[in-house]
């Protein structure tokens, strides 16, 4: 259900309901702002500096958490609400996924020594600045939700998120090139590496992969909002 701006219903509410949903999604993003510099400490193989990055990473989920526990315990059950209350918590907790991806991966660089295999190195890189790109496209996406409700999901912000949305799934599809190239890559020279380590290595790949895959289903969500 959509409200006019100045709509009297909407007076009803006590405040965005997007608000928090935003916080939640700046901690999430920070975290995913951490993971190249994760890769950058596996590089140089400084096990001290991968210890540091991987405590903030894990102390920006636990963030993520609370503030996701704290909106779904505090959020109205009886007040109108601009979007189906239901899609919001399935919203926070796409977000949610995404922080704890980055937590994963930063689990496995610490409980296991990798070494970079040359041959995959370039296309992590390209890998990581996609993954990066693609996070700041669904940070930027989320920070519309406001216009979006003071124009009761119309006007000039509804085609402005359409088309971020449709940017969101450009930059996933690229991603999935990269993806299909760093594992072609990595295939051509596993009998060069232990059985092991190519194991944790696709492990590795699909979950940077999820972070992509991840985003665009926050721009799914953000489409059900804008066909309501």
């Amino acid at each position: 259900m959509a409200f006019l701006p100045n709509s009297p219903l909407s007076g009803l509410l006590r405040g965005s309901p997007f608000k928090p949903i935003q916080e939640h999604m700046q901690v999430v993003f920070s975290c995913v702002c951490l993971v190249p510099p994760l890769f950058d400490a596996l590089y140089k193989k400084d096990s001290k500096q991968l210890s540091e990055v991987a405590e903030q990473i894990k102390s920006l989920e636990t963030d993520a958490d609370k503030l996701k526990s704290t909106f779904r315990l505090n959020m109205p059950k009886s007040l109108f609400l601009p979007v189906d209350r239901k899609d919001l918590l399935s919203l926070i907790g796409d977000q949610d996924h995404i922080a704890d991806t980055a937590e994963e991966i930063c689990k496995i660089l610490t409980y296991r020594q990798m070494e970079v295999p040359e041959a995959i190195k370039e296309l992590l890189d390209e890998l990581l600045e996609g993954t990066m790109e693609i996070a700041s496209e669904a940070k930027a996406m989320i920070e519309q939700l406001d216009e979006l409700l003071e124009l009761g999901f119309g006007g000039r912000e509804f085609d402005k998120v359409s088309q971020m949305i449709s940017g969101v799934r450009r930059s996933e599809h690229n991603i999935d090139a990269i993806l299909h190239r760093t594992r072609t890559a990595l295939f051509a020279i596993e009998n060069d590496l232990t059985p092991v380590s190519v194991i944790f290595w696709y492990k590795l790949i699909d979950l940077l992969g999820n972070i992509s895959d991840q985003c665009e289903n926050l721009a799914d969500r953000l489409l059900l909002f804008l066909s309501k």
